[in-house]
């Protein structure tokens, strides 16, 4: 009996004793969760997929955690070893153990920009986006023109090139039907897509917002005058095959290309778009100035002189030659 009780008494001593030592342990290790880290400045760490052991493999070689075992000792006993997210991280100077298994079950990546400017063909877009070395994936093959909603997005190391063109599909769908919802009123088309079309030529016509709505009306009113837009941007599509870009300046001669584009020879809008409007040009189109102005030409200082009659308009395009003129002799 003696030594029965001597025995139990034993085992209670060591079951007291490991109890204690899971608790102090315990107490370590929170102490250790909240302590700075070993990380002398802020880093941007790639985590990878695969499971607890390749996290903390991954943060004790970029020098954010020391010792990793006890890092994912942490992460087992909260449950966190199974919500943390793979992804890019910006991990601060010396952040602690616990900040650091809080953001990676945040999911709060890295967000990179990338910017889409206003009045790129689809094709042009593509490349742009193929040349983006944090998207991936391949591309699917171009869409029609003036789908695509140009913007700056953020997006995640990794996201897919084609969900990225999705993202601007859709956005350029929920711009187009609210911004078509509160259209003016009395507009010459009665179809959004003929709106993206308008919006396409003033794009390409000025890159300047404060300016969208003052070409909008010009275009505007000439159609419903049943006047020809003679817009040369379309001229150039033309001639480019389907791109905005010449290696030249335009002639006359070449405003006389016969091409269902060419919005000298054409009464009306082109059959689509000449590139993808951004929301100011597409909102310029659905509400353009209440001005009477019929034409307008550069200026010579990046903008555009307007005018209600030809007589009017002619002085100003003579102005931009004389500008023209002088700028190319002070050259000489």
């Amino acid at each position: 009996m003696q030594l029965a009780a001597r025995l139990a008494t034993a085992l209670l001593g060591l079951v007291l004793l490991s109890g204690l030592a899971a608790f102090l342990g315990l107490r370590a290790l929170e102490r250790w969760l909240d302590a700075p880290g070993p990380l002398a400045e802020e880093r941007v760490v790639q985590i990878p997929r695969g499971g607890l052991d390749a996290i903390v493999r991954t943060l004790e070689e970029a020098g954010a955690v020391e010792p990793g075992w006890a890092l994912a000792l942490a992460a087992w006993l909260s449950g966190r070893d199974r919500t943390l997210k793979a992804g890019e991280y910006r991990i601060a100077a010396r952040a602690s153990p616990r900040a650091i298994l809080e953001l990676l079950e945040s999911g709060r990546v890295v967000l990179h920009r990338i910017t889409v400017p206003e009045g790129l063909t689809t094709a042009e877009i593509h490349e742009l986006l193929a040349a983006a070395e944090v998207l991936d994936g391949p591309l699917p093959p171009p869409g029609p023109e003036g789908t695509l909603l140009p913007e700056t997005w953020f997006v995640p190391r990794g996201e897919p090139r084609a969900r990225l063109l999705e993202r601007m599909r859709e956005a350029m769908r929920t711009t187009l039907a609210e911004l078509w919802a509160n259209r003016a009123p009395g507009l010459p088309y009665t179809d959004p897509v003929e709106a993206v079309v308008l919006a396409s030529l003033v794009e390409r016509e000025t890159p300047l917002k404060a300016e969208q709505p003052l070409v909008a009306a010009v275009f505007v009113n000439r159609l419903k005058r049943g006047m020809r837009l003679q817009s040369d941007p379309t001229v150039v599509f033309a001639l480019a095959g389907g791109r905005n870009r010449l290696d030249r300046p335009l002639t006359r001669k070449d405003l006389e290309v016969d091409h269902p584009f060419n919005t000298y020879r054409i009464d009306g809008l082109p059959p689509a778009p000449i590139a993808n409007p951004g929301r100011s040009a597409l909102a310029a189109a659905l509400a353009p100035a209440a001005v009477d102005y019929l034409y307008f030409v550069a200026d010579g200082t990046g903008g555009h002189a307007f005018a209600r009659t030809l007589d009017e308009h002619n002085r100003n395009v003579a102005r931009w030659r004389r500008m023209r003129e002088d700028a190319a002799r002070s050259a000489e």
